[in-house]
């Protein structure tokens, strides 16, 4: 079993009770905070970036999981690498900006000098019986999903891993992640617990009371909210929707984008969910006037209106693909009630901005919703670490999502706190 398993967090695991929200340790607890670091971020595949982070030779990105430290760089021929960013000789940090362009990773303390791949290439002063080989830099597993970069610090990484990949890569392909750049990221500190900030993502019953820039472009439909009607009029709204995705995903697969939902949240150790859905309006992007922000389109798009491809991961992330533009979305933990969450918006990487694109128009609509989710997060926070919290139950029409995320999380750690 593993030491950061107390007897007082297997009795809150056991103690779990479906539909509700946690008991109040597993969103202040100094102790849950740690078991969450090693047994979920520790042991599962984590959404850290894309491939334009990297897009050539000696581009280097770095990041933080907890107490490790992650350099991710692409070597001359191509090949992505991820390491530890500790050089192996005393300990200093290799790479200290977020993202830098090198030949070799040098050392800035005695100049120990690592190739892309991490393989030792130099070390003064070694000794005779010094073999290079054996001092190369600690690897990390990475694997990019049709463009998404995944890291997992364990030594035996989950493996339906590919069977996931297998089944979304059709999905995000044809948007070519690859041939994109990143126009711009955000990174926002929300005053939360990162299990709040994921919980707040998979429900969108906060959404029309909360987000006037998103619900521009979405469908109260499209995003978990499934009541049941009773009103004659909301009936027949409810059906038309229906018959409206139907044609268009069916529209959507004859010209090469796949859109039927799959989902495994919370029966699969790698959990994800996948679908494409119509936007309103003019249906295009999610903007303000929901038309493109750019008008060079993505990868295989022949068409503006391609509706948004959304795509979730456990445990840290969700994404959005249209036609012109991709949102991705990245959570890490950094304490128990502080949680960055970095948010990059993706072009063509042939479109110029000002020319193709207008930056503000890109990024307004989830810049704002950002803020607003991150107010939300903080208000949750601090009702959770209040002596009057109680859990409350779920929405079984709204908040399903939200009961699976949490369903996997409970479940990831029974498994992992086995003897």
């Amino acid at each position: 079993m593993s030491d950061v398993v107390s007897p007082e967090l297997r009795r809150l695991i056991a103690g779990r009770r479906r539909n509700f929200m946690l008991d109040q340790p597993f969103y202040t607890d100094q102790a849950v905070f740690r078991a969450d670091l090693e047994l979920i971020f520790n042991r599962h595949w984590i959404f850290v970036g894309v491939e334009p982070d990297i897009a050539e030779p000696g581009d280097v990105m770095t990041l933080s999981i907890g107490g490790n430290a992650i350099l991710i760089c692409r070597d001359d021929d191509g090949a992505i690498h991820a390491m530890h960013n500790v050089c192996r000789h005393r300990a200093a940090r290799l790479v200290s900006e977020e993202k830098t362009t090198v030949g070799r990773l040098v050392c800035p303390y005695h100049a120990w000098t690592y190739g892309l791949d991490g393989a030792l290439l130099h070390a003064d002063h070694m000794g005779s019986d010094f073999d290079p080989a054996c001092h190369g830099l600690r690897k990390v597993h990475i694997r990019s999903l049709a463009g998404l970069l995944f890291v997992c610090l364990a030594e035996a990484p989950p493996e339906d891993f590919d069977e996931m990949a297998r089944i979304v890569t059709p999905y995000i392909a044809p948007h070519d992640v690859a041939r994109c750049k990143v126009a711009h990221q955000i990174d926002l500190i929300e005053e939360g617990n990162w299990k709040l900030t994921m919980e707040n993502n998979r429900e969108c019953y906060h959404c029309s009371l909360n987000h006037p820039e998103l619900t521009a472009s979405i469908f109260e439909y499209g995003f978990g909210f499934d009541a049941e009607e009773k009103d004659p009029a909301r009936i027949a709204q409810r059906r038309n929707y229906d018959l409206m995705v139907e044609d268009l995903c069916a529209a959507w697969d004859r010209s090469g984008f796949p859109s039927r939902e799959i989902g495994h949240l919370d029966d699969w150790v790698s959990g994800f969910r996948i679908g494409r859905m119509p936007m309103d309006r003019d249906g295009e992007s999610q903007t303000l006037d929901t038309r493109i922000a750019c008008r060079k389109l993505l990868g295989e798009a022949k068409e503006k209106k391609l509706g948004d491809l959304s795509f979730h991961t456990q445990p840290n992330s969700w994404h959005h693909f249209m036609s012109d533009h991709v949102v991705t979305f990245s959570v890490l933990p950094l304490a128990p009630d502080r949680t960055l969450l970095r948010t990059k918006w993706l072009v063509h990487r042939d479109a110029i901005e000002g020319v193709d694109y207008d930056l503000e128009t890109l990024v307004q609509v989830w810049r704002e919703t950002n803020l607003q989710d991150g107010r939300l997060v903080g208000l949750a926070q601090a009702g959770a670490a209040s002596e009057g919290y109680v859990p409350g139950s779920y929405s079984p029409e709204t908040e399903g999502q939200v009961e699976q995320f949490v369903n996997w999380y409970i479940r990831r750690l029974a498994m992992l706190a086995e003897p």
